[in-house]
């Protein structure tokens, strides 16, 4: 667990872990984590009735998917999916994400199943 005033190095968390769609808790700022992850092809429809969810690019390129219309993100630029409204996180190559979301906000949102993962300190 991080501390409060600790110094995280972003390359150095992502090159502790390979592997792909489990997010890592970075740090936690009053109810909401931040976690670093690491996306390649396509997660699951779902949708998260009871927050928002931030994602920032760090490195690569991913493509959000809505039911209405893509939005690309580049690293460097971020995208707020409203509460409520379906997604479905997307990257051809392997993309470094950035996550802000509510301490116990499920990686699967509504939708459950196989890909549901609790996220972990690193």
């Amino acid at each position: 667990m991080a501390a409060n005033g600790a110094k995280v190095n972003l390359q150095q968390k992502y090159g502790k872990f390979t592997d792909r769609w489990s997010a890592k808790i970075l740090a936690q700022i009053n109810e909401m984590q931040l976690k670093a992850v690491k996306i390649k092809g396509e997660f699951v429809w779902h949708s998260h009735p009871e927050t928002d969810e931030m994602f920032l690019v760090h490195k690569g390129r991913m493509v959000m998917r809505l039911r209405d219309g893509d939005v690309t993100l580049d690293a460097g630029e971020l995208y707020v999916v409203p509460r409520g409204v379906e997604h479905c996180p997307f990257a051809e190559e392997e993309c470094e994400v950035l996550l802000l979301e509510p301490v116990g906000t499920a990686n699967t949102g509504d939708a459950g199943g196989a890909r549901t993962v609790e996220p972990e300190w690193i």
